[in-house]
């Protein structure tokens, strides 16, 4: 048996080393069937996936009772397995202008023939949300060497009582917030908003807001001397837009800055000391960045209250984009069924020489069964 077969074991036997005896057993049969690759063999089938281990039939219906019926949580496993990470040595955490980033995403396993399926998750290429499972990913942004990896934090799945995607965003934002430590900034994708991150208690944080997304000046223009008192601040619109036929201008920014990346030259505009458009007198502040790429079809506009220079957001937002462990989706093919489609993992810290070839550490590909979808641990 190869060396890197060895290290799989000992780190799977690592993370279940907490677990009650017989649960830790199961648990690492299970997930030796993931990083093998046995679970894309079975299109996600468990039982036949142990099956294809070679494992006696009373030991798969024990690893399958392990998984519904053994004591462990996520929770305790992601503690347990950043704490091996740790001890590794080899994994090292981001950091830019003395924050460091912390990805937080939802992502969707698809369920299109899922009866009562309670639960959607938005697909961009269909234009509508659809029935899938989402869970909300939480991972503290690094990288070993030169790959760029995310050790998890917390996963997040909907309310049974409450399945609503609006309720699951702001139980994964205050799961968020409650898994920071310091010089964490959490970096949210668009679909997350202002108000849910300041309602969910979190002075730093950087979004991604929606093109249209307005917001007030913090303190209201002096009187004029006529009528009544402004009470709130200045409407400010950072990108320009048509409605109802007629043009709106943007605000002016209060500053412009650029520089080179490559061939292209990116412009950021900037608006400082805002407050949501509905805020009442004393609400927390931001600033909004609108970053200008000529490689990109429409701007990016970023909210934060950090004073770090707009090309330090745009760093963040970059290893976030790079870096979130959103590792497997399911995509529908034309007859209905659903085919398992994997990403590169950003979470699976086993070496990989085995079985995909490659050498970077902290990255395990199983066999590829489908050869139309890259698919990876």
């Amino acid at each position: 048996m190869q060396e890197t077969v060895y290290r799989v074991l000992r780190l799977l036997c690592a993370l279940v080393a907490a677990v009650p005896i017989g649960t830790n057993l199961g648990l690492v049969y299970v997930f030796w069937m993931l990083v093998s690759g046995r679970l894309l063999e079975t299109r996600g089938a468990v039982i036949p996936g142990l099956s294809l281990l070679g494992l006696p039939e009373p030991v798969v219906r024990r690893a399958w009772a392990a998984v519904g019926q053994g004591d462990w949580t996520s929770a305790r496993l992601l503690a347990r397995w950043g704490a091996v990470v740790e001890r590794e040595g080899c994994w090292r955490a981001h950091e830019h202008d003395g924050y460091r980033p912390v990805a937080v995403d939802v992502t969707g396993f698809w369920r299109p023939r899922l009866r009562d399926c309670p639960t959607v998750h938005y697909d961009g290429r269909a234009g509508k949300a659809l029935p899938a499972i989402p869970v909300g990913i939480v991972a503290r942004v690094g990288s070993v060497g030169d790959q760029r990896l995310g050790v998890p934090l917390a996963l997040v799945r909907a309310d049974p009582a409450d399945p609503s995607p609006a309720a699951h965003e702001r139980a994964l934002v205050r799961a968020a917030v409650a898994a920071l430590a310091e010089q964490d900034v959490p970096v949210f994708d668009a679909g997350f908003g202002v108000r849910q991150v300041q309602e969910a208690g979190a002075t730093v944080y950087v979004v991604r807001e929606a093109k249209n997304c307005t917001a007030r000046r913090a303190q209201p223009p002096a009187y004029a001397g006529r009528g009544r008192p402004a009470t709130r601040g200045a409407l400010v619109r950072p990108l320009a837009r048509r409605y109802r036929g007629r043009e709106v201008a943007a605000t002016p920014p209060d500053r412009v800055e650029t520089w080179q990346e490559g061939e292209a030259v990116v412009r950021a505009e900037g608006w400082d000391d805002l407050v949501r458009p509905d805020a009442e007198p004393g609400a927390p502040t931001f600033r909004i960045v609108a970053l200008h790429d000529p490689r990109w079809s429409e701007p990016l506009l970023l909210a934060s209250p950090l004073a770090i220079s707009p090309r330090g957001l745009r760093m963040k937002r970059r290893m976030r984009d790079r870096a979130l462990p959103v590792t497997t989706k399911l995509s529908q093919v034309g007859d209905g069924v659903c085919v398992l489609e994997r990403r590169i993992s950003t979470w699976s810290p086993f070496f990989s020489s085995l079985l995909s070839g490659t050498r970077r550490p902290f990255t395990l590909a199983p066999t590829q069964v489908s050869p139309t979808s890259e698919c990876t641990a």
